[in-house]
């Protein structure tokens, strides 16, 4: 393939950049050019601070230079860079997806779709936006099926390493405090990311095993990405981690679980399945329910929230699947 001329490279460059600088709280030098890597642009730190010196002057871009490392944004009330024919709906959708997806997307591609949210959202609060579009984020809601919790704290420089490490396949290096207090420091390999409620939990394995464990994100005292990348195991698959009951305190044994329950507790269950082969028979006023369902704790919490609603419980066992430890 011919390489670019230098001017058209330079205005590629330059474009890249312009996308990725936010409105608010801005950007630094090195997470631009850990950004355009990721993109295909390779470029040396002095390079890439002379062009950002140079939007500063001609663009409407301003470096906040009152502490290190500088910070890059748009001016206040600067038009940046938009995203052609970006509709009134196409600016829902991006609101919408920033708000939903925000913990699930690797830290480089959220950064990289910055200047795109913010458009999005300037979009949506411009005068000549109509009302009706600017109501819509106040009239949907995603609602929790349990009690509320606010979300754990999780340190934001943890959250990044292990975003990038899960993104580029790399060991990560961890310091750990489990739910029991024991501190332990190891080398995991990252194989994916869940969120359980307002919880994070990192799915991996440890160097030398072959078993996966759950490690929850806000129990991390410090992560470090490492150099050293490794081949994804072709044997996991989180779907089937998540199908077998991993997440719910379960080692994926199978069970064909048969129970009665009245009517008025029980309608959800007939409107929402607990399996495809489920089977339900009325009874006067209870109904008889039979589902084929992983065996875990979780199931054992959700059928006591029943209480006396529910009698005749009996499981039996249909499987057994051989699985790793959690340490949730």
């Amino acid at each position: 393939m011919p390489k670019r001329p230098a001017a058209q490279e330079t205005l590629a460059l330059s474009l890249e950049l312009l996308r990725r600088i936010p409105r608010r709280g801005g950007v630094t030098a090195t997470e631009l050019r850990e950004q355009l890597r990721h993109a295909g642009f390779e470029r040396e730190p002095r390079t890439l601070q002379r062009l950002l010196k140079t939007l500063c002057e001609c663009c409407d871009i301003e470096c906040d230079a009152s502490s290190k490392p500088y910070r890059y944004r748009w001016k206040e009330n600067a038009r940046g860079l938009s995203m052609p024919g970006l509709s009134t709906q196409d600016a829902l959708l991006l609101t919408l997806a920033e708000q939903q997806l925000h913990s699930l997307l690797p830290t480089p591609l959220m950064k990289s779709m910055n200047g795109f949210f913010s458009q999005a959202r300037s979009q949506l609060e411009e005068n000549g936006t109509p009302q009706r579009e600017r109501e819509w984020l106040d009239k949907v809601r995603v609602v929790s099926t349990s009690q509320p919790l606010l979300p754990p704290k999780i340190n934001p420089n943890v959250f990044d390493e292990v975003s990038r490490a899960l993104y580029g396949n790399q060991w990560l290096d961890v310091d750990y405090q489990n739910a029991e207090g024991a501190r332990k420091t190891a080398k995991v390999m990252p194989l994916g990311l869940a969120q359980q409620g307002p919880r994070l939990y990192l799915v991996c394995r440890f160097d030398g095993y072959d078993n996966e464990r759950c490690l929850a994100l806000h129990r991390f005292i410090s992560a470090k990405a490492s150099t050293l990348t490794f081949e994804r195991p072709s044997d996991f698959n989180l779907k089937q981690f998540d199908d077998d009951g991993r997440f719910g305190y379960g080692n994926g044994t199978k069970i064909r679980l048969s129970f009665q329950i009245e009517k008025s507790a029980g309608l959800h269950i007939v409107e929402c399945p607990l399996s495809l082969d489920q089977q339900v028979v009325e009874l006067g006023d209870v109904y008889q329910i039979t589902a084929t369902v992983v065996e875990s704790d979780m199931l054992d919490w959700w059928l006591l929230g029943f209480g006396d609603t529910i009698s005749k419980i009996e499981k039996i066992k249909s499987t057994v699947n051989q699985t790793g430890e959690n340490e949730k």
